[in-house]
């Protein structure tokens, strides 16, 4: 399964997962009230005014690269001597959750006629106006990068997954399902919206731009390389293509330099890591194996993608077969996703296969925040990096 389209399955299997889920009311992803309404801060149905100022920017003449990832150095944190041994679950959470900012923020520079993307067909799409954006995908990672590239104070709407500092009163225009309501998204008289394809249906997106308002569909793939081209491409549609190269090189500097910094930990014979997707009511266990995005994040912690060794490739069904050949020794999952079979005992209750694997015996389950993992984009580094404190350091 190409990189392209691992969020595409991603957004498929969520879909159907919706479908069983909903008279059950389980969310697939962290949700806001608000979902697909549009109401202001306030609570006053009407088109969202333009947010504050980015949070998480920097003062004026200070590099975004400077923000911290966590709040304690690794020198100081209590790091494993042996982590293949270690015996409990733990959560990887990223210490800032904020965008940061580049500073000051760029002008844009209009109008600018860009390629959107589309599954269909690449089309020319002309941008006349950045100052009402719509940004949605299902991680939430065009949101965060159009904040990180100085442009959070222009967007008046957002999908279900992009929480962080500063979005909190901007309208949600996606479902728990990631489906888009296009009254929502026209009442808020945005002047462009961006997206990528990974949320639909794809008629909603057509009446947003039959509507006249321009639509341009960007590349998302599920990689580092992918996300600093998703900055370019985001900047490009905002008219601040030089902020995009910024961006992207920031974000390839951090990824970079994180990495290295994790490999000094990690031990020497790598951690058989392997990520699934789950949502325990409508019974859907996925494998993540290669050219997912898991393996990527695997490898920069330093670990060997224990699902991508048996050859599996994209996201497939979770076999005991497949489980048990891949025997992994740490398991990473979603926060909502554990919470669906009923934590680290209910999954393995469940999946009496995992249990018979290195992780299973040691309970060595990893949780993260579902709008963070495989949420490539800005914090991509700071994610790596809250996934390898939980990795290798989880009692600090």
């Amino acid at each position: 399964m190409p990189v392209r389209s691992a969020r595409g399955a991603i957004a498929a299997v969520t879909a159907a997962a919706a479908l069983a889920l909903a008279a059950c009311a389980v969310p697939l992803t962290p949700t806001d009230s608000r979902a697909g309404a549009v109401e202001t801060g306030s609570g006053e149905a009407s088109a969202a005014e333009p947010a504050a100022s980015p949070a998480g920017s920097t003062a004026e003449g200070t590099p975004a690269s400077e923000a911290p990832h966590g709040p304690v150095p690794w020198t100081d944190l209590k790091v494993l001597s042996d982590p293949h041994t270690y015996v409990g679950p733990s959560t990887a959470t990223i210490a800032d959750p904020s965008v940061v900012a580049l500073a000051p923020a760029p002008e844009p520079n209009l109008p600018v006629t860009v390629v959107s993307r589309e599954r269909d067909g690449d089309r020319d799409v002309t941008v006349t106006d950045t100052s009402r954006v719509v940004a949605m995908d299902i991680s939430g990672s065009i949101a965060a990068t159009a904040w990180a590239l100085g442009q959070g104070d222009r967007l008046v709407g957002r999908d279900a997954s992009a929480e962080f500092p500063g979005t909190e009163d901007l309208p949600v225009v996606t479902g728990s399902s990631h489906t888009v309501s296009p009254e929502a998204v026209l009442a808020l008289e945005p002047t462009v919206v961006i997206t990528d394809g990974s949320i639909g249906p794809s008629d909603a997106i057509a009446q947003i731009r039959d509507a006249g308002v321009p639509v341009v569909y960007v590349d998302n793939g599920a990689t580092f390389a992918g996300a600093e081209e998703l900055a370019r491409q985001v900047a490009q549609a905002l008219g601040v293509a030089p902020a995009g190269e910024e961006v992207a090189g920031l974000i390839a500097d951090q990824v970079a330099a994180t990495s290295a910094q994790i490999k000094q930990v990690a031990p020497s014979e790598g951690m058989r890591v392997m990520m699934l997707y789950l949502r325990g009511a409508s019974g859907i266990y996925y494998m993540f194996g290669s050219e997912s995005g898991a393996d990527q994040i695997i490898s920069a912690l330093g670990g060997v993608d224990a699902a991508s060794e048996t050859g599996l490739e994209g996201m497939k069904p979770l076999t005991d077969e497949a489980m048990l050949a891949a025997d992994p020794e740490a398991i990473i999952v979603m926060t909502r996703g554990l919470e669906s079979v009923g934590g680290v005992e209910g999954l393995l209750e469940a999946k009496p296969a995992i249990a018979l694997t290195a992780a299973g015996q040691n309970a060595r389950i990893i949780d993260m925040a579902d709008n963070q993992l495989l949420a490539f984009g800005p914090r991509s580094a700071a994610i790596v990096d809250a996934l390898a404190r939980a990795l290798y350091a989880p009692e600090s």
